[in-house]
C-alpha cells in the first residue's frame, strides 16, 4: 500500500520521539538512581578542550567532527566530556539552539525502541532532535555499545552512554543554550 511505501521509505532508526509510558522494572530504578549518583562532575581523560567559537557562558557544547559533548558551567570551566554518537546524516547544522523540552521516557518514531532521557533542542525533517542515553529496542537490548561511542550512528539524535544522559538531562533545564560545531 501507499502508506507502507512510505513508511519503508523512512530510516529505520531516527531516534525522535513520540511520548509513551514506559513501565521499569523494580530493578532497573536501584540502576538508574545508582547511575544518577554517579553522574557527578566527570571528563573523560584526554579529552580535548572546547572547540573555538562555543559561545560563553552556561550551555551545551557538541562537536560534530569530534562526536563529544562538553557540559560548561556560568564561569566558563567544563563540568563534563564524553563522547557520544551523533547523526550519520548531514541534518544538523552548526549554530546556537536551546532545550525546547524533555522527556524521561520516549520511543522512536517508528515505534522500533525506547528512549530514556531525551532533551529536545532541534527539529528535524519530521521531528524532533535531542540528546538522549543509546536506545533499547523493543526487546530491551541496547542498539549500540559502549565501544561505539565516538562513531555517528544514529538517524538524527545524539546517543550518550545512560550516565552521562543523565548528567545531562540534570544540567539541562529548558531554554539551557545548545551550541553545535562542525
Amino acid at each position: 500500500s501507499a502508506a507502507l511505501a512510505h513508511h519503508a521509505a523512512q530510516p529505520a532508526a531516527i531516534e525522535t520521539a513520540v511520548l509513551a509510558k514506559i513501565t521499569v522494572p523494580k530493578s532497573k530504578v536501584a540502576e538508574l538512581a545508582a547511575a544518577t549518583s554517579k553522574a557527578a562532575k566527570t571528563t573523560s581523560p584526554g579529552a580535548p578542550g572546547l572547540p573555538p567559537g562555543s559561545g560563553t557562558g552556561y550551555r551545551i557544547v557538541f562537536d560534530q567532527s569530534e562526536q563529544r559533548v562538553w557540559l560548561v558551567g556560568a564561569d566558563g570551566k567544563v563540568d563534563r566530556s564524553y563522547l557520544v554518537s551523533g547523526s550519520r546524516f548531514d541534518n544538523l547544522h552548526p549554530g546556537t539552539f536551546s532545550v525546547l523540552s524533555r522527556s524521561r521516557y520516549a520511543t522512536s518514531f517508528d515505534f522500533s525502541g525506547k528512549l530514556e532521557y531525551f532533551v529536545r533542542f532541534a527539529t528535524g525533517f519530521s521531528a524532533p532532535i535531542g540528546f538522549h542515553a543509546v536506545p533499547r529496542d523493543n526487546a530491551g537490548n541496547l542498539e549500540q555499545t559502549k565501544a561505539q561511542l565516538g562513531t555517528p550512528l544514529s538517524a538524527g539524535c545524539v546517543r550518550q552512554w545512560l550516565p552521562d544522559a543523565i548528567a545531562l538531562w540534570n544540567f539541562a533545564p529548558g531554554g539551557t543554550k545548545v551550541v553545535l560545531s562542525a
